[in-house]
């Protein structure tokens, strides 16, 4: 049986602040919806993905901003990088890791630059929203086999 990964709810502290950034980062608006007891479920979704994000009030009990390892993924890092910083995100600079399997959480292990043999699965860049809730994006070029 196939199992798609279809949304992630992160914790935010300000509804509408978080709403408005996800937005300007160019990413659709699937729903936003407040029920009678205050639930409100505001989804949205990357361009191209098909798994979204979920925030809201009453939506999660985690702290705000403790989600991290969310992962997004392209195909040229260096224009998504430039894309989200015309978006008015805080992204960091391309990076690989010095270890080269993957990255290190925080910035252990950060190489500026992309893989000097750019390697798909190998460059990077990372950004946070407005509470804090780290993304990863990762360029992969080529899919290892069966993926």
């Amino acid at each position: 049986m196939d199992m798609k990964l279809e949304v992630v709810v992160i914790p935010v502290a300000d509804v509408d602040r978080s709403k408005g950034f996800y937005e300007g980062l160019g990413w659709r608006l699937d729903a936003d919806f407040t029920a009678d007891d205050g639930l409100r479920v505001v989804q949205l979704t990357p361009p191209g993905s098909a798994c979204s994000v979920i925030f809201g009030d009453g939506v999660s009990s985690a702290a705000p901003g403790s989600a991290e390892g969310l992962h997004l993924v392209v195909s040229d890092i260096e224009a998504a990088r430039a894309e989200l910083v015309r978006s008015g995100a805080d992204v960091s600079e391309v990076f690989h890791d010095a270890g080269g399997v993957f990255h290190h959480a925080d910035t252990k292990a950060r190489v500026s630059g992309p893989d000097p043999e750019r390697r798909s699965y190998a460059s990077f860049v990372s950004f946070s929203d407005p509470d804090g809730n780290g993304w990863t994006v990762q360029e992969i070029t080529e899919r290892l086999p069966g993926r």
